[in-house]
């Protein structure tokens, strides 16, 4: 049965962000919900099961932990350069892919992380199909979206370090090995040697073919080889939608005239609608200010603030967001040396959160 991501993930925002929207047939996976409004991806007909949690028991000992490991991988005869630390490495790295679709409650630190991640996940979708950026251009966005999209999870060091591009694929590293195969070998073997394994897991071989195709179909995602996720738009969000769907139109927009990239945060900000999906789409298109404007041209933000000039209260609010929603906006200034107190324009817009943040 072909995984319609896109289904899935649209269901994944109307929970998430309590859009309200009757759900969807999305088989073999459904949402269920728990009593705190957090929510997984349940096998269908499995009130246990979960698409996180049915290798949970799979996980190789640490081997950083106890007397010298001795074992071997269980996949050493497929990929013989692997070790038992590169193993727990590669189970690590699943566990964060297939987390991406999970829904958390937090407190305010985890969900700045969890929104990071998921928008590093959505943007790597995005590169490919953009021309106003050049090759290497791309090759930078790529490695920021994926070290955030990991480092966000949270992940250890070793893991946060452990891939690399190669063109379109991710690799490990050390091992050389492309993720696609591994994560490929590793269902294949669960679901052909089911019966060896007793209770250490609960689903049936063709669900675990099921979660390999789900966890492929996001792990292409953040290779760049499938078509790019789109957010569903709704009544006064279409040009903010339509901006953060194609980022190669906004970057066309603002290079014709950035007044009308700006006037799309004007029209937003001038709407009294409120609610949580409207505030994610703003904080998304604001992020993709930064991200791939700001990047490349930090001094760009002279002109954002020259446009708000007349609108001091939405000015602040534009500058906040961008500094404290997030922390992308800091690693560009740490990458770029910039100092922002060599910015008075924008300090003057600060907030005391973002006064703590920055200065």
């Amino acid at each position: 049965m072909k995984i319609q991501l896109q289904t899935l993930y649209n269901e994944y925002l109307n929970i998430k962000w309590k859009r309200g929207l009757s759900p969807v047939h999305t088989e073999p996976f459904e949402y269920g919900l728990y009593e705190d409004d957090s929510a997984d991806l349940f096998l269908s007909g499995h009130s246990e099961a979960t698409f996180t949690n049915w290798m949970s028991e799979l996980r190789p000992e640490d081997p950083y932990y106890g007397s010298k490991p001795n074992g071997m991988p269980v996949l050493a005869d497929i990929f013989n350069q692997l070790d038992v630390y590169d193993e727990l490495v590669l189970y690590y790295l699943l566990f964060t892919l297939n987390t991406t679709m999970s829904i958390h409650t937090h407190n305010s630190y985890s969900e700045m992380n969890d929104w990071m991640k998921n928008y590093s996940f959505f943007q790597l979708a995005q590169l490919n199909g953009l021309s106003s950026l050049n090759d290497e251009q791309k090759g930078e966005l790529r490695d920021f979206f994926f070290f955030f999209y990991l480092y966000t999870h949270p992940v250890n060091e070793e893991t946060l370090y452990a891939c690399s591009f190669r063109e379109q694929d991710l690799i490990h590293t050390k091992t050389n090995i492309k993720l696609e195969h591994y994560f490929s070998a590793f269902h294949d073997h669960y679901s052909e040697n089911r019966d060896k394994y007793g209770e250490q897991f609960l689903i049936a071989p063709h669900e675990i073919q099921a979660c390999e195709q789900l966890t492929l179909e996001l792990l292409r995602i953040i290779e760049g080889k499938s078509p790019k996720l789109s957010m569903p738009s709704e009544e006064g969000l279409e040009a903010v939608v339509d901006l953060i769907n194609n980022v190669e139109q906004m970057l066309q927009m603002y290079a014709k005239n950035r007044t009308l990239v700006f006037d799309v945060m004007r029209n937003f900000l001038a709407d009294p609608r409120t609610g949580l999906y409207r505030n994610h789409c703003f904080t998304m298109l604001l992020q993709n200010y930064a991200s791939y404007i700001l990047y490349f041209n930090f001094d760009e933000i002279h002109a954002l603030v020259n446009d708000f000039r007349d609108t001091p209260a939405w000015c602040g609010i534009i500058i906040n967001k961008i500094f404290t929603d997030a922390i992308f906006i800091h690693k560009i200034m740490r990458k770029n040396a910039i100092d922002i107190r060599e910015y008075p324009n924008v300090i003057e817009f600060f907030d005391e959160q973002a006064r703590e943040f920055c200065l």
